[in-house]
């Protein structure tokens, strides 16, 4: 939780909400009911779309009477399908999980599309109603994986956008980890989260953190105030109840039909790698080797070199012509290079388009009093609406393509697709002690602190995010973070 998709803590789950007289809160079917209805209906479209594409793609001699069998067989098979999808958690994942995206579903839509298939195939041999062709299986195979994902990405959208899928919040505790999650949930809207309020073992526990804290009651009158208040999920966040008395708190809940969430203990060094297992029955949550191996490194490495390549070529165009209307603009070089601190505590040259007028560090101080974290937290600079910062420049801000241009620095091995974030020197100086194993890997054109907000991440929270990404780094999380970030890519953002 605290605003990092990387952590998922949801270990007690159910399916619906408690509705009550609460007249802020819609009224209707929750979160779970509402999205588990609108995938299933993607589904079947996808498949449905993808069959009968693959149908017209390919041609096949078969009689009119075998055709509407494959076509009866297909349609009669749907509910397995629905089955495998359901047996993968396709459909439970929106209400168990805060931060699921359709990214999350695409190896879970891969293997119920193959394993779909491979059954679609058995039923036909076994009846003998239809002899498909395996070229026509291929093209569905493919069909289907292509149009299911944008299907599903589609429906979730149209769900987001409904009251239902509002849920609301009641946190369990009122220490600094409880309100840093309550201004997490109020700052972030996107996950589609409302708080209500706070609950702990007394009235005393308002004055455990930085300040007094309003509480709606005690641990004791949990049911209540779930029911009063229509909570849909419920956050432990460290009480002051004892470990007993949590418990008992956690179990009380359990016929309401509420969502659980336990923020876990030093979740600080908790990543999307960690693994639970068990010793006779008592669960361990166990952490990755903070070392890459020379395999993994490789991998990371293959993964840079094919993306960032393929990139160059793809974006070759682009890149011409942005360099042309940089130098239409404005007077100066295409490309601003600035040293940053890399992989190693070796310092490199950074590539990206210029968006500044020529002489911007220059004038940079000039505009250090509009500096956005100069009130709260100065070792970054970042400046809306910066005046120093030219017309193409803005547009090329917003969009992120100023960045392109690292993908050379990827080629080169100065940088990696996705990492930690590339400090400039001043920046890199305030990173100490366990922070620095950050530099273990070479910073990245893309990472956690990239998906989950960029410059409106504090600098400690970044230097965080960037321990957990290092210290739990995967191929397939490396994968996730880059379609994220496609995905954050079509959404423009303030050119700072």
């Amino acid at each position: 939780m605290l605003g990092t998709r990387s952590q998922d803590v949801a270990v007690i789950s159910s399916t619906d909400t408690f509705v009550s007289q609460d007249h802020d809160h819609p009224i209707g079917h929750p979160r779970g009911w509402l999205m588990r209805r609108l995938l299933l209906v993607a589904d079947l479209l996808g498949l449905t779309i993808a069959f009968f594409l693959a149908r017209a793609l390919t041609t096949s001699a078969v009689g009119v009477v075998e055709s509407r069998w494959e076509i009866g067989l297909f349609l009669a098979s749907l509910p397995l399908w629905v089955l495998l999808a359901r047996v993968g958690g396709l459909y439970d994942r929106d209400e168990e999980r805060t931060n699921h995206s359709t990214v999350d579903d695409l190896f879970g839509v891969f293997t119920t599309v193959t394993l779909g298939t491979w059954m679609f195939l058995l039923l036909t041999s076994v009846t003998g109603l239809a002899d498909p062709s395996l070229q026509r299986l291929v093209v569905f195979w493919l069909l289907a994986i292509t149009v299911v994902t944008p299907t599903r990405a589609a429906m979730r959208a149209v769900g987001r956008r409904q009251p239902a899928y509002l849920q609301r919040v009641l946190i369990v505790g009122s220490g600094d980890v409880a309100r840093l999650l309550g201004e997490k949930i109020d700052k972030h809207p996107e996950y589609g989260l409302r708080m209500v309020g706070f609950v702990d073992h007394d009235e005393g526990a308002s004055s455990n953190g930085t300040g007094p804290l309003d509480l709606l009651g005690t641990t004791s009158a949990i049911r209540e105030l779930v029911q009063t208040h229509a909570v849909d999920r419920v956050v432990v966040a460290f009480s002051t109840d004892s470990h007993v008395d949590t418990l008992n708190v956690i179990r009380s809940m359990q016929d309401l039909r509420v969502q659980v969430d336990i923020v876990p203990r030093m979740f600080e060094v908790l990543g999307t790698n960690a693994q639970l297992h068990t010793i006779q029955g008592i669960p361990l949550v166990g952490l990755p080797s903070p070392k890459l191996s020379g395999s993994s490194r490789f991998l990371k490495r293959s993964l840079d070199l094919i993306g960032a390549s393929v990139g160059l070529v793809l974006f070759s165009p682009l890149l011409a012509a942005v360099a042309i209307c940089i130098k239409l603009d404005s007077r100066g070089p295409v490309l601003f290079r600035q040293v940053r601190m890399g992989g190693g505590e070796k310092e490199f040259r950074i590539f990206k388009f210029r968006t500044m007028v020529r002489d911007a560090e220059q004038q940079k101080a000039q505009v250090a009093h509009l500096n956005m974290h100069s009130t709260c937290d100065p070792r970054m600079f970042k400046v809306p609406n910066d005046p120093r910062i030219t017309r193409v420049g803005a547009v090329l801000r917003r969009w992120r393509i100023d960045e392109l241009p690292q993908l050379i620095n990827v080629v080169r091995g100065e940088m990696s697709l996705v990492g930690p974030r590339p400090l400039i020197l001043d920046e890199d100086l305030h990173v100490t002690m366990w922070a620095r194993r950050r530099l273990s890997l070479k910073p990245g054109m893309t990472g956690l602190w990239q998906v989950l907000g960029a410059s409106e991440i504090p600098f400690d929270e970044m230097t965080r995010l960037d321990y957990l990404y290092v210290t739990n780094w995967s191929l397939r999380e490396d994968v996730r973070l880059i379609l994220l970030t496609l995905q954050a890519v079509m959404r423009p953002r303030s050119a700072y």
